[in-house]
């Protein structure tokens, strides 16, 4: 059976994991089915963003128990360290193949987003989250530390002592907490149907300058030190935008009053 089911419809790609009666946890066949969707989606030219959910009552529940039994019984260095994705194993590609994906991928949480499930919606640029949800680091836990991409992607949301903390303890924070730390972007009461309506408007946007935008903020986080390098790409890339056809619609729809239409 499918672990991930994706479905477009309006240029919008609605990924969806599909193992409601164990909280959608990450076992073999899930982690190698949330990979094989993102990487489907990083050429497709008709998607102009991503929404990523779980089914049933929680979004991720991490790494499935029985995971651990597998990889207790294994070589470590033989499961971490092959660079299998460019940069990331294959453990980190789970989190990291969405910030490869060239468009928005917005999170709709819900339940909870445990340790892996954690590191995976820290993967999307938008987290949107029914208030009752949970949300931990939960790999100490387990002895062990956050290795599915984490340590890459919280420094961009959250102060260091946050992190540590969160790290540390194992603790698990409400919904509100992770917003109020900048984890979660906002609450609401229909987290998915939030992210869809959110997904609904940045599809109606220049679909290059959308995907100009998340190129762009990568690479200010990547870069946040060098300044005039920002500076430089910010200008390199506007020009790849100024003029263009999807530039020449959104100034004749906003003139004439009316909604763009993108070829």
């Amino acid at each position: 059976m499918s672990r991930v089911s994706v479905e477009i419809e309006n240029h919008i790609a609605r990924v969806t994991l599909t193992r409601a009666d164990k909280m959608n946890a990450l076992d073999g066949d899930m982690i190698d089915a949330i990979i094989d969707a993102g990487e489907s989606l990083i050429g497709n030219e008709d998607v102009r963003v991503v929404v990523l959910q779980g089914e049933g009552k929680a979004f991720c529940a991490g790494l499935d128990v029985m995971s651990f039994a597998a990889m207790a019984a294994s070589d470590p260095e033989e499961i971490a360290m092959p660079r299998t994705h460019g940069d990331s194993n294959r453990f980190q590609q789970v989190a990291m193949v969405w910030q490869k994906v060239p468009v928005p991928v917005i999170a709709a949480l819900k339940g909870v987003a445990f340790g892996g499930g954690f590191q995976l919606a820290m993967g999307a640029d938008i987290r949107i989250a029914a208030p009752d949800t949970k949300l931990a680091i939960m790999e100490m836990k387990w002895g062990l530390i956050p290795d599915m991409g984490g340590m890459a992607l919280l420094p961009s949301l959250a102060r260091s002592d946050v992190i540590r903390k969160l790290t540390y303890t194992a603790q698990q924070i409400t919904a509100e907490q992770a917003e109020a730390w900048g984890l979660v972007t906002e609450l609401s009461d229909d987290p998915e149907a939030a992210a869809m309506e959110l997904a609904t408007e940045i599809a109606g946007k220049s679909p290059s300058a959308i995907r100009t935008a998340k190129r762009l903020i990568g690479y200010a986080e990547a870069n946040a030190g060098d300044v005039a390098a920002v500076l430089l790409e910010e200008s390199r890339e506007q020009v790849g935008l100024i003029g263009k056809p999807h530039q020449v619609e959104v100034i004749g729809a906003n003139l004439q009053k009316r909604a763009p239409v993108f070829k």
